[in-house]
């Protein structure tokens, strides 16, 4: 009888470690995906030109050229 629960529980143990492979695998693939999606979207990101900044800037000169005319009549 013992060498037969020796087996049984060699049988369990390899199954749990089955089972434990395979969680890990499942979450190496996902870190994996998460991985190179993070990583395009940081290209994306790095290549996309920013045109807010643009508009901005070009906001900033026109509010700017509005206020000299004003002191220019005033003087």
């Amino acid at each position: 009888m013992n060498r037969v629960e020796e087996l049984l529980n060699a049988i369990q143990k390899k199954e749990e470690e089955k089972t434990k492979s395979t969680v890990l695998w499942v979450l190496a693939i996902i870190g994996a995906v998460a991985a190179v999606a993070a990583i395009a979207y940081g290209v994306y990101r790095f290549f996309t030109p920013d045109y807010l900044e643009d508009f901005e800037d070009d906001l900033d000169d026109d509010f700017d050229d509005y206020f000299d005319e004003e002191d220019e009549d005033e003087e």
